[in-house]
């Protein structure tokens, strides 16, 4: 039986969900479809999801349709939640791209069809609501062919054999254009090649309210559904985290190679590169809110599985390679204001629960201010974790002003020395700091010899610098984009211990910042976000103003009809709420939307860290100083002291043979 994980995508309203309950209902998968506005939705399981009428938490059910199983993934729609579509798409087979034929293509549209070029999913798509007031077929095609790609096609036409949407299908593709030239058609198994390699996306017409076009959705999507064989090594991706309604942790996974048994040992990597194994529990079958406990699964299949709790939305297990990076991420940071008398400890804890199944929620407590903060996406998320904490933890919490989240890293390479000797303790570490490109987060390996320092210590030094976000000496911000090498170590044969380890590493990193500040090379990072523009032609002028205004990199506008395009870079802290702004001064008829880009060097980086007036010194939890034992008992030495009084010389370190902190080197 041909079988497929199907995605369902949308920006917020366009009736995904509504468009997943007829398929099932139609399909025969549930008795009938279930209502968004009432709450009742089969895929809505989650008591914030019916309350709210959106979709917050990616779902899934499955359908038999014409030899085919289908399992289905409802993603989230609304765009504080991209995060958690984007992740689903790892999951994916195919995604049905549904778009509101009264509100056309919205910017959150292109950035979830940007999502998917980039995860190379084939893509249908439906426009629904066709019982609303819209352009019609001919001007709904001609939007989605100008706005995401010229080989959108109607799905019904092509189907038919249409000879104008086969000659549109056919001008993709070298061979199958010979073909259609040749005998004036083009085969099923060339429709589904096209489809499969994303050079035709077929369009489909309906309103899923009064299941109308659902079933012509289902055949046709069945007929372009590709055979797939899978591997036969056990692989498999974990696309979500979650709890389950008894607490207990649930993996969500994409099986890509072999077969996944419950009771087995199974391996991967942590998120700081140190590889782990344990054993699966129970393998459940989801159909909405419902499951069934199996023995197994095969490839090609998803399902959730217990008793796995090193991983997070991304790990790959057994022969499963690494994945992309995420392309979505949140630049804002709030702080988590609990109510008083609240133990910050265990909100911290709980915060960071919620992180291990949200990797993007980036949580961290300033010890200085003694205060926890997170980033998200937008208000509406802020609502769900208050809400997360409320119900699950416990906490009552409501959230400070956003501000934008700042990255810093160095711009030439420095070294830093850190050393932890109180009274019977023993351990100090020498470092490497040194840049890399634009987004390419922080890197760990070792110079060090091992007749230097025994393998097992440089694994804890390295394990030690992995298991946090280290943070820069200009605002306190998190660093990012250098490679922190360990260089040298020296431990005592009676006196080290592990945690010594541990304050000698975060010191000499510490110390190394303070070096490269002193020296002018520490540097601010800014997000910026890639955006797209579209305003009535005869507002183009003020749009140009105010993207030169905020410091936006553009292109020249394109005119599309009577509006214009314009696409390009900006600084996020420069876009404020712009947004509504647009809508103001374009009466409704523009959009603006925005995905993250990545960081650049911050603009205005000396009033940012003169606003910040943080004080590295005065950080005690993060101190660049060093302790040393002198006549019996520990004595603090200043950062800039350190060097000197140090035990370990760099030598020619820098020279030795580069070995990184992946697998092999934790496992060897």
């Amino acid at each position: 039986m041909r079988q497929a994980v199907v995605g369902l995508l949308a920006h917020v309203d366009a009736g995904k969900t509504t468009l997943a309950e007829s398929m099932l209902a139609t399909a025969g998968a549930i008795r009938s479809p279930g209502r968004v506005d009432a709450g009742s939705s089969h895929l809505d399981t989650d008591a914030m999801e019916r309350e709210r009428g959106i979709t917050i938490f990616s779902a899934s059910a499955s359908l038999d349709w014409a030899d085919a199983y289908i399992m289905l993934l409802d993603a989230p729609g609304h765009v504080d939640f991209s995060a958690e579509a984007e992740r689903t798409l790892a999951a994916l087979d195919y995604a049905i791209l549904v778009v509101g034929a009264n509100d056309g293509v919205q910017g959150h549209t292109e950035t979830l069809w940007d999502l998917l070029s980039r995860h190379e999913v084939p893509t249908l798509v439906f426009v629904n609501k066709c019982d609303l007031e819209n352009p019609g077929r001919e001007g709904l095609l001609a939007e989605l062919a100008s706005r995401l790609s010229p080989g959108c096609v109607d799905a019904s036409a092509l189907l038919a054999g249409d000879s104008g949407a086969s000659e549109d299908a056919a001008s993709t593709d070298e061979a199958a254009l010979e073909e259609y030239l040749e005998t004036g058609a083009l085969a099923a198994g060339t429709l589904r090649r096209l489809v499969a390699g994303r050079a035709v996306f077929p369009v489909f017409f309906g309103a899923a309210l009064r299941d109308d076009g659902v079933r012509e959705l289902l055949d046709g999507m069945c007929a372009l559904l590709a055979e797939r064989s899978w591997p036969g090594a056990f692989a498999a991706r974990v696309y979500r985290v979650s709890r389950g309604t008894r607490g207990e942790r649930l993996a969500w996974v994409k099986v890509t190679g072999g077969t996944l048994r419950a009771k087995t040992r199974v391996t991967g990597m942590g998120r700081r590169g140190e590889p782990w194994a344990e054993k699966i529990n129970e393998v459940r079958l989801y159909q909405g809110a419902s499951f069934e406990t199996v023995a197994e699964v095969p490839a090609g299949r998803i399902c959730a599985v217990t008793g796995l709790s090193h991983v997070v939305p991304g790990s790959a297990l057994g022969a499963e390679p690494e994945g992309a990076r995420p392309l979505l991420a949140p630049v804002l940071s709030y702080r988590v204001i609990p109510e008083p008398g609240a133990d910050a400890s265990a909100l911290v804890r709980a915060l960071r629960e919620l992180a291990d199944e949200d990797p993007v929620l980036g949580v961290t407590w300033q010890e200085q201010l003694q205060e926890a903060h997170v980033q998200l996406m937008g208000e509406v998320q802020q609502d769900v974790i208050a809400e997360l904490l409320r119900g699950r933890y416990g906490f009552a919490v409501t959230f400070g002003p956003g501000g934008i989240l700042y990255k810093e890293t160095v711009s030439a390479p420095v070294e830093g020395v850190g050393h932890f000797e109180p009274l019977r303790h023993y351990a100090e570490v020498r470092l490497l700091v040194e840049p890399l490109p634009r987004g390419s987060g922080v890197e760990f390996g070792t110079r060090c010899p091992v007749d230097d320092l025994d393998l097992n210590w440089q694994r804890l030094i390295l394990t030690n610098a992995m298991e946090r976000d280290h943070l820069g000496v200009l605002t306190g911000a998190p660093l990012t984009d250098v490679r922190i090498t360990l260089l040298a170590g020296r431990a005592h044969a009676k006196h080290t211990e592990g945690g010594d380890f541990r304050q000698a590493t975060y010191r000499a990193v510490r110390q190394a910042l303070m070096g490269a500040r002193e020296r002018g090379e520490c540097r601010l990072l800014e997000p910026w976000y890639r955006l797209r523009l579209v305003v009535p032609a005869e507002r183009v002028g003020r749009a140009l103003a105010d993207l030169t205004r905020m410091g936006a990199e553009f292109d020249a506008p394109t005119a599309l009809g009577d509006v214009a395009s314009i696409t390009g870079e900006v600084p996020a802290s420069e876009v404020g709420e712009y947004a509504l702004e647009v809508a103001r001064y374009t009466g409704g008829r523009g959009r603006l939307s925005l995905e993250l880009a990545g960081y650049r060097a911050c603009h205005d980086a000396d009033e940012i860290v003169a606003a910040a007036a943080y004080d590295p010194e005065a950080d005690l939890p993060n101190t660049p100083d060093s302790v040393f034992c002198s006549h019996g008992a520990g004595h603090t030495v200043k950062w800039r002291d350190v060097p000197a009084a140090a035990h370990t010389v760099a030598d020619a370190a820098r020279l030795r043979p580069y070995r990184p902190a992946d697998a092999a080197f934790f496992s060897n």
